[in-house]
C-alpha cells in the first residue's frame, strides 16, 4: 500500500461520525472519524529502509526508530495541552520538514511517545499508530493542501499518535489482581482447564 499511495488523492476522510463506544481518540462518546486509504495503479515509489545520513529533527523531537519500510517513529514532545486540528508542535514539526525535506522518502510518519516500543513489533504499532490518533484532528502531512473540499499533501503523511491529555491512562498490571485471577485457573480452581 505505502508503495502505492499517493496522499494528494488518496485519503478520504469521514468526518463527525460514529466510531466505537471504547473508543477515547474521539471528539466525545460515539463520535470521531474514520479515514479510508484507497491506494491502487502502479508501485510509484520504494520504500526505506534505514535513516538518511542528512536527518536532522527540529526541537523536541528526537529518537527516529523505523517501523516497517517506509514507515518511521519519532519520539516527540509530550502532549499535555491539546487542541483539535491546531497542535502547535505538529504544525511546526511539518512545517521543519516542508522547507528540509530529508525525511521525504518515507511516505509515513507517526509521532509516538516512545519510538523504541513503537517499532519493536508490528502489534505494538499497530496499537499506537491507530488507538491513539483521530483521523480527522490527529492527520496531518507535509506540503498539505486543501484543494475544493479535498485534504491531501505533497509530502510523507504524519499521524500524531501521541497519548493526548483526554485519553485513558495505560494499563498496569496489579500483582494481586494476578494472583487472584491465576488461583481461579488452577488446578482446584472454579475456572481450572477454561484459561
Amino acid at each position: 500500500m505505502l508503495e502505492r499511495v499517493d496522499w494528494r488523492r488518496d485519503l478520504h476522510f469521514q468526518t463527525c461520525t460514529t466510531i466505537d463506544t471504547l473508543d477515547y481518540t474521539g471528539s466525545g462518546l460515539n463520535e470521531g472519524s474514520k479515514v479510508v486509504i484507497a491506494a491502487t495503479g502502479p508501485a510509484i515509489r520504494s520504500l526505506p529502509t534505514s535513516l538518511p545520513g542528512d536527518l536532522c529533527l527540529p526541537p523536541g523531537f528526537d529518537d527516529p526508530r523505523i517501523c516497517f519500510p517506509g514507515i518511521l517513529s519519532v519520539r516527540g514532545p509530550e502532549c499535555r495541552e491539546y487542541r483539535e486540528c491546531l497542535t502547535a508542535d505538529m504544525a511546526a514539526f511539518c512545517a521543519f520538514y516542508g522547507a528540509n525535506g530529508s525525511l521525504s522518502s518515507f511516505p509515513l510518519i507517526v509521532i509516538v511517545d516512545d519510538s523504541e516500543f513503537t517499532a519493536r513489533t508490528l502489534d505494538n504499532f499497530l496499537w499506537v499508530a491507530f488507538t491513539r490518533s483521530n483521523p480527522a484532528t490527529d492527520l496531518y502531512g507535509i506540503k498539505a493542501f486543501v484543494d475544493c473540499k479535498h485534504w491531501g499533501c505533497r509530502g510523507p503523511l504524519v499521524i500524531d499518535a501521541r497519548r493526548k491529555p483526554h485519553h485513558a491512562p495505560p494499563l498496569e498490571d496489579d500483582p494481586k489482581i494476578e494472583q487472584r485471577v491465576d488461583a481461579l485457573g488452577a488446578p482446584g480452581g472454579p475456572l481450572h482447564g477454561i484459561f
